[in-house]
């Protein structure tokens, strides 16, 4: 492609062989020139929605990443709470509740074996697993990668109490 400085911002191009193509007149009128612009046109059309698909995965994914890590950080604070003497299943809820409002993450199920955790004996393990469906917590109104699915973590540590 040649393309020749004519002097004040005016370019003169072979895709114009028109003697009129120096003028910026002409510029809209030049069929090799729209013809340019719908191709252009049509590989817009054909990328952009790709593009857009993996715009959308990337966001999607990296929420559910974020939302996994909080999930997997709030069952094991719900864990350190559950192996303590004294504990109870309320107190066990509410750490992993506060731990999932901080990031904005609400209506999670919270299950605690054994229940309450006191009851655990020395050296027995005590469990406590956080679930959600993905659709409670996306970013986007209708996920269509990750849509069906349910996030869960859980925690297991050993109650190691006096007797």
């Amino acid at each position: 492609m040649a393309i020749f400085e004519l002097g004040l911002g005016v370019k003169y191009s072979d895709y114009c062989p028109l003697p009129c193509a120096m003028f910026v007149s002409h510029r809209n009128r030049c069929p090799q020139r729209a013809a340019r612009r719908a191709a252009s046109a049509v590989e817009f059309a054909i990328v952009a929605p790709i593009f857009f698909l993996v715009v959308l995965g990337i966001i999607e994914f990296g929420r559910m990443a974020m939302v996994q890590q909080m999930l997997t950080n709030a069952a094991r604070e719900g864990c350190r709470i559950a192996v303590l003497d004294g504990s109870t299943t309320a107190s066990v809820r509410t750490k992993v509740n506060q731990y999932l409002n901080s990031g904005r993450i609400t209506g999670a199920t919270i299950r605690v074996t054994p229940d309450p955790p006191s009851t655990a004996k020395f050296n027995e393990s005590v469990t406590v697993a956080v679930s959600i469906p993905f659709t409670r917590v996306s970013w986007l109104r209708a996920p269509f990668f990750l849509g069906g699915r349910t996030l869960q973590a859980q925690a297991i540590m050993r109650r190691e109490t006096v007797e």
